[in-house]
């Protein structure tokens, strides 16, 4: 279990959760459309912190602006000017492709355009000529997802259907509506279709950057469970051989970094606000868990370890068996947790630090139990 051994753990995870960061590399995704079809508002709602209001923005050419965020892995590149007059269309493809092409001759795929979403109010009910001529030519480069935003009604799904057998050169066709739309006091249409535009994007990402994009998106939080609960499979592991160390009583010095790794690692996946009060609350409510049983097996098997020979075998097998136990029941716990501060998170409310630890200690204790 998580404890005191010689290091300060509320640090240790802090720390190691800020590294974990910093390894992802960034997922850079170029936002194309007109001015007025809701690109802010598809940003805002599928990534977090609100990216399109609260993030830095720097011209990159007289078209494209970068939009970055300190501890958010994703550069967007927005664009504007699209709906300006025909004779400037073309310098706009020209100067638009130019930055994507001189992206990749930079040769680092951390500079690469990753993916492209080419938004279309669906409600205007028209692509043009130009804006075809502008989609196939990206996809040559990068994979492209065609966004219908303002979807709603039924001309918009009709657009949908022209729009796909136009047999463009898209990865997908994605019709949405990034926020709530009121039609009245009492009657409004749901947001929709950003689950589907997250998954779609995930899918035609480079391996290298999808951690990355998982943690941006706050969309679908089963998607960061998911890839929580494998990346916790090899910690897991690890402590089961931490079992298996010769030196009586020596399993928690192994134990508790494999732990803490594991903690800053699930915290970087769901990409929430984390500060040292929060974490202080969730290391004092594990280590106040665990069970006598437990408890009674570690110290049986680290004395055990005394035994010469088949001794430290046995010993080891035990004691793995307990810190697998230990660890597993952590990571489901911490995982579950996780999920609700995050969803509670991305809808603008709150746990108070308190409730957190106290979810964390009560998971915590039913999962071993189990």
């Amino acid at each position: 279990m998580v404890t005191q051994t010689g290091f300060n753990i509320i640090d240790e995870i802090f720390n190691k959760t800020k590294e974990e960061i910093k390894k992802l590399m960034p997922v850079n995704i170029m936002i194309i459309g007109k001015t007025g079809i809701g690109k802010s508002t598809l940003i805002n709602n599928v990534f977090r912190e609100n990216l399109a209001e609260t993030g830095i923005g720097q011209p990159v050419t007289q078209h494209l602006r970068k939009i970055t965020k300190t501890d958010i892995p994703l550069t967007i590149y927005d664009t504007k000017g699209l709906e300006l007059k025909e004779e400037v269309q073309g310098e706009i493809i020209n100067e638009i492709n130019g930055k994507i092409k001189e992206l990749y001759l930079k040769g680092n795929e951390k500079d690469y355009i990753h993916a492209i979403w080419y938004c279309i109010n669906s409600n205007s009910n028209r692509i043009e000529e130009s804006e075809i001529e502008l989609i196939n030519s990206f996809a040559e480069n990068v994979p492209v997802i065609l966004v219908l935003t303002q979807s709603f009604g039924e001309s918009s799904f009709e657009f949908k259907k022209v729009i796909e057998e136009l047999n463009l050169n898209v990865k997908a066709v994605q019709t949405v509506l990034a926020e709530e739309f009121k039609i009245s006091k009492d009657i409004s249409i749901p947001s929709y279709g950003l689950k589907e535009l997250v998954g779609k994007t995930y899918e035609v990402l480079p391996e290298s950057v999808k951690k990355s994009f998982n943690n941006a998106q706050k969309v679908d939080i089963d998607k960061k469970v998911k890839e929580a609960r494998v990346w916790s499979t090899g910690y897991i592991a690890s402590s089961f051989g931490a079992g298996f160390t010769p030196i009586p009583f020596s399993d928690a010095a192994v134990l508790v970094p494999i732990q803490v790794g594991m903690l800053a690692h699930i915290t970087a996946i769901f990409g929430i606000s984390l500060d040292k009060a929060l974490i202080s609350g969730i290391v004092a409510s594990i280590g106040g868990s665990g069970g006598a049983a437990f408890l009674g097996r570690y110290i049986v098997s680290n004395l055990l370890k005394l035994i010469p020979g088949v001794g430290t075998v046995a010993g080891g097998l035990i004691s793995g068996g307990t810190a697998s136990m230990l660890t597993t029941a952590l990571a489901i716990s911490y995982i579950e947790v996780m999920a609700k501060v995050a969803e509670a998170e991305y809808q603008g409310k709150s746990y108070d630090n308190e409730q957190i630890a106290k979810m964390i200690k009560d998971m915590y204790e039913e999962n071993l139990k189990k």
